[in-house]
């Protein structure tokens, strides 16, 4: 029997079963139940009598798990952990002394989130494997106006789907949700749900290129990039972009401001040499993020973020900025005239075609009255796609669901680390942590969502043999799994010091690039079995990223962190 429980002007109000016109003296409530071919619609809408203000909305559906089913949980953003978990696992709290870190990076904030035993939670969409072939779907139709927080109890064998409007006022009629709920094999339910989303969204040949970040970081200067860009025009001239990441900018938040000392020339010659080398330029912002040293900070503290007591809103924690960084209230007018005037310098007076903007889950941190979450992050997109309409936008730091159809391409995965893993954040308990290991499984799980509703980015691949510690089987894995699950791939390689084992799989590299994803199968944790397409043929991979050798169904095995084709 499905259950619906709201909370709106501090009143509970709970039914049963598929209701249709239920009145209440705080308005008119419909829950319906339109049955399709592989599964239904259910929807929630209110026409209200008077003004409310909703506190809570769940609504659960009672499922059929056998013990042997998986359960794939999407994290809350880009960087978050997203993979099939089994029903005895849990998903942790981020440690007490980590979260004033850490803590908005991801949901430890949302209060509602049981994580103990029994229990897990997946943002937008989640399903429960019952074979190989089968799945029980459920997936929010759009999320252009809330968050949709899926939470299983497994114990109870029953899916809750809680609409994040919390605070949310309204006073006309106003759907609450539209969940798709299927069982079927993968293809036609993942099918299904994007034609049901009815996006304009149009699949995209993968995109390749070179960025700063994996090996300058912050350390950049016009000398660093000239030599990349000759270094890339030598050895990759097919490349599409050469994108400038963070480091140019004296601060975060002050973009119009170009640090003359690592660029004395400012960023336009470089841009055109960028393209006389046939490539597309790309630049990165952190549009809705400000550090303490920053001109914007200093003198426009108006534009700050703050919270029900006047405080300044913290989005996270940097050591290689100056700490902590502050979130910038979207709506405020003379902020969104700087972003106007940023916008407009990148794209029409600098040329930049490619907008790389990170930290975008910091825009969205806290609701407002008259918009939720969900509302202000679509705002914000809309905004700097109406004063940036020739750019590509590539968004990093993201919640997904409300960027579908949005955006050109979206991170969907963890940072690349240049170890397998980052034992101290590990310990932290951060699943948005810089993490190698983190960063391929969440790729494989976000699979599905290449060329449907965006063009995946997987993060870079690493092939030089300086400046990381990644061993040579681990980077192999990286690039191949990066290969066959993205739209957008880069490196930020010097790729003429390539060795010659670094070129063989380069190589291979532009021979599988235009593959794509059908199936993965987790066999346990962090080993997987992928089916995938190359020019109409098929074939399957096995990806280990464990540091144990794997039983192959052959009987051979596969190393540690490994990935073989086949």
């Amino acid at each position: 029997m499905i259950k619906t429980q709201l909370v709106l002007n501090n009143q509970s109000i709970q039914f049963e079963g598929i209701q249709q016109n239920w009145e209440h003296p705080l308005g008119i409530l419909s829950l319906y139940k339109k049955q399709l071919e592989n599964g239904y619609i259910l929807s929630l809408h209110i026409n209200p009598s008077c003004s409310i203000q909703f506190q809570e909305v769940i609504c659960s559906i009672p499922v059929s798990l056998e013990a042997n089913d998986q359960i794939y949980c999407n994290g809350f953003q880009s960087w978050s952990e997203s993979r099939t978990f089994q029903q005895s696992e849990h998903i942790p709290d981020l440690r007490w002394f980590a979260k004033p870190l850490m803590k908005n990076y991801g949901d430890y904030h949302f209060k509602q989130i049981k994580r103990k035993k029994g229990f897990l939670h997946s943002w937008t969409y989640t399903y429960a494997t019952r074979n190989s072939k089968e799945l029980f779907f459920a997936g929010a139709l759009s999320e252009k106006k809330a968050f949709t927080l899926f939470q299983w109890n497994t114990q109870k064998k029953e899916l809750q789907i809680h609409i994040d409007l919390a605070e949310r006022q309204v006073d006309a009629p106003f759907e609450i949700f539209s969940v798709w709920i299927a069982e079927g094999e993968e293809k036609q339910v993942f099918d299904t749900w994007e034609q049901l989303q009815d996006l304009s969204f149009q699949p995209q040949p993968p995109v390749l290129g070179w960025t700063s970040w994996y090996n300058f970081y912050t350390n950049i200067n016009e000398e660093k990039l000239n030599t990349s860009l000759q270094q890339l025009q030598a050895v990759f001239p097919s490349a599409n972009y050469f994108q400038i990441d963070d480091g140019y900018q004296t601060a975060v938040g002050d973009w119009l401001s170009i640090d003359a000392k690592k660029f004395p020339n400012g960023l336009s010659i470089l841009r055109k040499q960028i393209q006389e080398n046939g490539y597309k330029a790309g630049i990165w912002l952190a549009p809705f993020i400000c550090e303490p040293k920053s001109d914007l900070y200093r003198n426009h503290q108006a534009w700050l973020l703050k919270d029900e007591k006047g405080k300044t809103v913290k989005a996270g924690y940097a050591p290689h900025w100056s700490g902590h960084f502050y979130a910038i209230d979207f709506y405020n007018k003379e902020f969104q005239n700087y972003l106007a005037k940023v916008l407009h310098f990148y794209t029409e007076e600098m040329g930049f075609t490619l907008l790389k903007l990170d930290f975008i889950y910091a825009v969205c941190l806290l609701p407002r009255k008259d918009k939720s979450r969900a509302e202000i992050l679509v705002d914000a997109i809309q905004f700097i796609k109406k004063h940036a309409p020739k750019a590509k936008l590539l968004a990093c730091g993201a919640p997904l669901g409300p960027l579908f159809g949005l955006v050109d391409y979206c991170r969907i995965g963890a940072d690349i680390h240049l170890k397998w893993e980052h034992n101290l954040l590990k310990f932290f308990r951060n699943r948005e942590r810089v993490s190698t290991a983190i960063a391929l499984a969440s790729i494989l799980g976000r699979h599905h969502l290449n060329n449907r509703f965006f063009g995946n980015d997987p993060d870079v691949f690493v092939l030089r043999t300086n400046n990381h510690q990644l061993t040579f089987q681990q980077q192999a894995t990286i690039l191949k799994l990066a290969t066959l699950s993205g739209n957008l791939i880069f490196n930020s390689d010097k790729m003429s010091e390539y060795s010659p084992e670094a070129k063989e799989l380069f190589e291979w590299f532009l021979k599988w690039k235009d593959s794509s994803i059908a199936s993965v199968q987790t066999l346990e944790k962090n080993f997987y079995h992928i089916k995938f397409q190359h020019k109409g043929q098929s074939y399957f991979a096995y990806a280990n990223l464990t540091a144990r050798s794997k039983k192959l169904p052959n009987q051979s095995a596969i190393a540690p962190y490994e990935t073989i084709i086949c």
